[in-house]
């Protein structure tokens, strides 16, 4: 067997992986797994793994970078003409009528000023998540927790947006258990801001996300393997 199709098993066997890891995930959360979104992360992932997951059944896409996300989706054409694209990068202001017209739900809106951007530029009604630095991390961007509620109230308010929930990126760390309080956090902010959609976990921690009430989960390594780049 050549190495594409290998590759392509391998895909679909990584897939099927990650959707049984959140079934178990949601049963010991007594939750259903038809609430959890998987989101298959692209970045920097040959197109013909992507196509591959597409063909076992993946149906929404995440990419991290507005301009690499609107080329794949040409690229695809109809392999992707199912799939929902997810924008989940830091959007910059010169970039943000590409993103609001060429993506189909937003998760990383970090600021006041790009939410007025996305708004002003959206041609229809338009799904955002709030990104929210939960741990506090300098090197991270979003609102702080106790930002939240003035945000959500801003935000609200713009005719286009369609504000759905928060979205947040944990801290590396070796034992998921560590990051359980962040998505926690999230969890918590959600329901008191009456939000439903929570954007939380990737290949490392996702599982505990899961059980702390993720609606969305961000998967790239453990379903297309290590970056290419």
């Amino acid at each position: 067997m050549d190495r594409a199709p290998a590759a392509a098993l391998d895909v679909a066997a990584n897939l099927a992986d990650v959707r049984a890891r959140i079934a178990r995930a949601c049963e010991r959360a007594s939750r259903d797994a038809r609430e959890v979104t998987l989101i298959g992360v692209t970045k920097s992932v040959p197109q013909a793994l992507v196509r591959a997951a597409l063909a076992a059944g993946l149906s929404d896409l995440g990419e991290n970078y507005v301009r690499e996300g609107l080329a794949r989706r040409e690229a695809l054409g109809e392999a992707a003409a199912g799939a929902r694209w997810h924008l989940i990068g830091h959007i910059q202001s010169n970039k943000a009528r590409a993103a609001a017209q060429g993506f189909d739900i937003i998760h990383a809106v970090d600021s006041g000023a790009i939410a007025r951007a996305l708004d002003s530029r959206a041609r229809r009604p338009l799904p955002v998540l709030l990104e929210v630095n939960a741990a506090g991390e300098a090197s991270k961007f979003g609102f702080a927790p106790r930002e939240v509620a003035a945000a959500v109230r801003e935000i609200s308010r713009l005719p286009l947006l369609e504000l759905r929930g928060l979205m947040t990126v944990a801290p590396a760390a070796s034992d998921p258990e560590d990051v359980r309080p962040v998505f926690r956090t999230l969890r918590d902010l959600a329901r008191a801001n009456g939000l439903s959609d929570l954007s939380m976990g990737m290949t490392g921690d996702f599982e505990v996300a899961v059980e702390e009430g993720a609606t969305m989960v961000r998967i790239g390594r453990a379903i297309f393997g290590e970056r290419t780049r």
